[in-house]
């Protein structure tokens, strides 16, 4: 009796685990495969690249090579998880695991380790990463937006939007709340008299100066407002520490990092790289 409770504990944890991977992996667009794993030391090393990529896509997953990303994707990291392969082999066994991870390098989803004892590599990595695949593929994924939708919103309709506020209520725009059953928090960023920093060149902004400006956390990043208070930029957190893409008026690409205690906006323009200096309040 007390073996069959522990057992029915057991099943209810492991589906309600199960549905929480699955609504996490349906929210993402795309899948991005390395050309070259970091467990390898040559590109698509064992043909890896190219099965992992094909068995995403033969259960319905938008799988993109690393060097290979469509147009959406460069402009918002975030509508893709990136693939790993945890390598814990030994002399005469083949051990890997998948694991996918998002723009801000959070793992969201590993799998059960895939096994072979094939002395083939190439047949000994086909078998294990096909093994450990069945997890993903027991998910049935469906891609459904949630969270990654609000991140791609175009910068112009949160714009529109914001004209729709009241004059003078600047709290409408730069009070911060999120209240789900996960985390809750109040946090106010209201916008102090600006000072300008001159950038030296023409900005994407649409002036020659960007004032302070105050970061507001989104998904997966933060949209940075003026004075106005205006979104003027939405950056994107990427694996690197410091370091976000970006996204603003006239879909521009580019990035936004830190170097010497300084923030710069960097992008392209007429073919030439530009770099701005920001303000930027966290």
């Amino acid at each position: 009796m007390i073996f069959m409770k522990k057992f029915i504990v057991l099943l209810v944890a492991l589906s309600v685990n199960f549905g929480y991977s699955q609504n996490d992996l349906n929210s993402y667009k795309y899948i991005i495969v390395p050309k070259k794993f970091d467990a390898f030391k040559k590109v698509n090393q064992f043909k890896t690249s190219t099965l992992v990529k094909h068995l995403f896509t033969q259960e319905g997953f938008n799988a993109v090579y690393d060097d290979a990303l469509p147009a959406e994707l460069e402009r918002n990291r975030c509508l893709g998880l990136l693939v790993f392969i945890n390598e814990e082999s030994n002399m005469f066994t083949t051990k890997t695991t998948l694991v996918l991870k998002d723009c801000s390098s959070r793992e969201v989803f590993a799998t059960k380790q895939g096994v072979s004892k094939k002395k083939d590599f190439e047949s000994a990595y086909k078998e294990a990463l096909t093994e450990a695949f069945g997890t993903i593929k027991a998910l049935n994924y469906r891609y459904s937006p949630s969270h990654t939708a609000e991140v791609s919103k175009p910068v112009a309709v949160v714009q529109s939007e914001v004209k729709k506020l009241p004059k003078n209520k600047v709290e409408a725009v730069v009070v911060q709340q999120e209240a789900t059953p996960e985390k809750q928090s109040y946090k106010s960023k209201e916008p102090v008299p600006s000072t300008k920093i001159k950038a030296g060149i023409e900005n994407p902004g649409g002036g020659n100066d960007w004032g302070i400006l105050y970061a507001q956390e989104i998904a997966n990043g933060y949209q940075l407002v003026d004075s106005s208070p205006k979104i003027r930029l939405k950056i994107y957190r990427t694996s690197i520490p410091d370091v976000y893409t970006v996204t603003y008026e006239k879909d521009a690409n580019g990035i936004v990092f830190k170097k010497n205690g300084t923030w710069y906006l960097e992008y392209r323009s007429n073919g030439q790289i530009k770099t701005e200096a920001l303000n930027i309040k966290f």
